[in-house]
């Protein structure tokens, strides 16, 4: 098991628009030097959890592409070497985060940015975590990224708080 970066300092704890389990986002403030066309890009901390079933799953769907493609000399065709595994396993492990970390920027209501300020940053050493991990474990892990809060998801929410004001009085 790799040892997880610790939470940082400050920050504001966000609430989930949709429920994701074992996931906390703290919005770290305004990115320097960074802007959007569509709002404030903000920095993101987030802690989550990678579910075993997600990898699992993306480690077979790798493994029978690596079948189909697999010409490996000394190996007939379609088989894959033991010494190709770790490294498709590494795949599907790096997969499951990405694909969890945009999850997570969709479950608390954040819009990507395009190129390179948009990129993610696993903070843990992802090759490391890969190397220990057997199939269909989850992952917790934790990632920095810049992002911006969803015009629709924040508008839909101001007006879910205006109708619960209106009714309220």
């Amino acid at each position: 098991a790799v040892e997880l970066t610790p939470e940082p300092e400050g920050g504001e704890v966000l609430t989930a628009v949709k429920t994701m389990d074992g996931s906390k986002m703290k919005n770290m403030g305004a990115a320097d030097g960074v802007k959007s066309d569509e709002g404030t890009v903000y920095k993101f901390w987030l802690s989550a959890v990678a579910q075993g079933a997600l990898v699992k799953d993306l480690n077979t769907e790798v493994l029978k592409d690596a079948k189909k493609k697999a010409n490996f000399p000394g190996f007939r065709k379609g088989q894959v070497p033991p010494y190709a595994m770790p490294q498709i396993r590494g795949f599907a492990v790096q997969e499951g985060i990405v694909q969890t970390v945009q999850s997570a920027i969709d479950a608390y209501g954040l819009k990507t940015i395009s190129g390179k300020d948009g990129e993610m940053e696993v903070l843990e050493d992802v090759a490391e975590i890969a190397k220990g991990y057997k199939v269909g474990d989850d992952i917790q892990f934790t990632a920095t990224f810049q992002a911006i809060f969803d015009p629709e998801v924040v508008s839909a929410a101001e007006s879910d708080a205006i109708d619960v004001e209106a009714e309220s009085t």
